[in-house]
């Protein structure tokens, strides 16, 4: 088949439809061409008769590292008469309702998502991989949002949804990182297996779903995802997620954050972020 997309690989094969974010030189950092892309390849699968099940997985070092900060900190455009720039929130959260949606398609999506995640997924990469139905990781592989610690929210409501209220609270509180042993250990994902067992493992599993029927498979994922939607919860905490995240990047902190980021880079912005982070044990012993 034919790939037409300029930051993913789509294909078909015996009943199922493999998406790759394809951008393994920035770590298939998030734009909005990815994630529009990724949205139409998922409802490029949903409407193919042939398409079973679909796998996203992402291509070079890295499932995904989130968004691409380096777009995400350009200037604003809007500015008033006096030169100010103007923060519009209801812009904002058109824009990242954006995203949300596109990120969303993976859990919408009548036919079974199953992730397949080595190294990061963080970030808005973390929001994304939440949204599959299954999600099979290599040891080597991390979850995480640090940017819970300035400059912005989860928008898809899946932190708590995975892990409970607790432990939601104990990760976007840090904004530490989740390795994937763990991660698997909580619930957070499904299964957590070494590096060169990553491939077969998903093989077997998705080999398995495709056999079932299709309208069983539909029925199945209806049948568990209604739980959630049918009371409205996602949708809900979606909407104030995606206004919260417009508000966390106009903080004090983080237009600081921002402006660094700009001045400085963005490796020195991530530095005087994470950098207060460090071992307890060895702050402690200075």
């Amino acid at each position: 088949m034919k790939n037409d997309y300029n930051t993913l690989v789509y294909s078909v094969e015996e009943r199922v439809a493999t998406i790759v974010l394809n951008r393994p030189e920035r770590l298939n950092a998030l734009t909005f061409e990815l994630l529009d892309e990724l949205h139409h390849a998922v409802k490029t699968a949903e409407a193919d008769p042939n398409v079973h099940v679909l796998v996203l997985k992402g291509n070079g070092a890295a499932f995904c590292a989130g968004y691409d900060l380096d777009i995400s900190t350009v200037e604003e455009s809007q500015r008033d008469e006096k030169g100010h720039n103007i923060w519009d929130p209801i812009a904002d959260y058109v824009m990242i309702n954006r995203c949300t949606d596109s990120m969303m398609s993976l859990f919408r999506c009548r036919k079974p998502v199953i992730a397949q995640v080595h190294g990061w997924a963080v970030g808005g990469g973390a929001d994304m991989v939440l949204c599959a139905d299954l999600i099979i990781a290599s040891e080597d592989a991390k979850f995480g949002y640090p940017p819970a610690r300035v400059w912005g929210s989860p928008t898809t409501a899946m932190w708590a949804l995975r892990l409970g209220m607790e432990r939601a609270k104990r990760f976007l509180f840090t904004g530490d990182s989740i390795d994937a042993p763990s991660a698997a250990q909580m619930g957070m994902i499904l299964e957590c297996v070494p590096r060169e067992k990553l491939d077969e493992t998903v093989e077997r599993l998705v080999f398995r779903i495709a056999m079932l029927p299709l309208n069983q498979l539909i029925m199945m994922k209806l049948f568990i995802n209604q739980m959630y939607q049918g009371t409205g919860i996602l949708d809900n905490t979606q909407v104030i997620g995606t206004l919260l995240d417009g508000i966390a990047r106009h903080t004090p902190e983080g237009i600081a954050w921002r402006e660094s980021a700009i001045q400085f880079g963005i490796k020195h912005a991530l530095k005087e972020r994470d950098g207060r982070f460090g071992d307890y044990t060895q702050r402690k012993k200075q």
